[in-house]
């Protein structure tokens, strides 16, 4: 049982997704960062001097919590820099991966 555990978990497979799970971690925390902290004060500043979009709350009543719009807004944000992030990674692949088809095809 263990040597089965052992070449599953040493297949490429299962490697390049343990590493593609650490460098996406990492990935968020630069985002979240840069959504948080570079993009959002400026952007919150044109809303009526609002520090940043977590504090737009719409109320629902006295006592209660109320909605919160910001954090569905900064949520928005960092998903389109993710998305668009991925996007660019996995056109350049296959790019890459064009080149070296057409490099591999016999000449006519």
């Amino acid at each position: 049982m263990f040597k089965e555990f052992k070449e599953f978990a040493l297949k490429g497979n299962a490697l390049d997704l343990a590493v593609g799970i650490i460098i996406g971690a990492a990935f968020t925390a630069v985002v979240n960062s840069l959504v948080a902290d570079v993009m959002t004060p400026p952007l919150a500043l044109l809303q009526s001097g609002v520090k940043s979009f977590t504090e737009i709350v719409i109320p629902l009543g006295e006592g209660q919590e109320g909605i919160k719009i910001g954090s569905f807004i900064n949520s928005v944000i960092q998903f389109l820099i993710t998305a668009f992030a991925v996007f660019l990674l996995v056109r350049s692949i296959n790019r890459f991966r064009r080149k070296e088809e057409a490099a591999d095809e016999p000449k006519a």
